[in-house]
């Protein structure tokens, strides 16, 4: 697929560069002011994420979205326990990130290892005030909705693109 976008004419590069865009900051604006709307304070990290896992495809966007859910699951669990077991110590830290990237190894989960550590990252060393299972639960919480506005936002540029240009049109 990279190829074939590649040998496209500036112009046509030029324009799946905005298609694309469009789509990224449609999908973080619509996970933002949802994360907002239900209270969670953060709602940078629903967009954050629409962007992060927004692609051409409602496949690829699925898949990105898997992982990037189930990574944020394992970072966000393991990330909460360390904090809560080894509280401020760095080790504790280093140890969470160690053991949520190994068992996403381990379970074959691919990209979701990247995340699991990002989210642990996050957990124990982003300050925040508050319980840090709260911390935890509305991160997960904001992933979910920036991960859910892609898929929708992707959805609907489809169904238009089809509906615009016919069966030749990409999603």
């Amino acid at each position: 697929m990279l190829r074939l976008r590649q040998a496209l004419p500036p112009r046509e590069r030029l324009i799946a560069g905005l298609v694309q865009a469009l789509r990224a900051v449609l999908a973080a604006t619509l996970g933002y002011f949802i994360a907002l709307e239900l209270g969670l304070g953060q709602g940078f990290w629903a967009a954050i994420t629409a962007i992060s896992v927004s692609q051409n495809s409602y496949a690829e966007v699925r898949s990105s979205s898997r992982d990037q859910f189930t990574g944020a699951m394992i970072g966000g669990l393991i990330g909460l326990g360390a904090a809560m077991l080894g509280h401020e110590h760095y080790l504790a830290y280093v140890l969470a990130v160690i053991a949520g990237m190994l068992l996403c190894s381990v379970l074959n989960l691919g990209a979701a290892g990247r995340i699991s550590g990002i989210t642990t990252t996050i957990i124990m060393l982003v300050p925040h005030s508050g319980a840090f299972w709260q911390f935890a639960l509305f991160r997960l919480g904001e992933v979910t909705l920036g991960a859910i506005a892609a898929l929708l936002v992707t959805l609907v540029f489809g169904v238009l693109a089809r509906r615009l240009f016919g069966d030749h049109a990409s999603s």
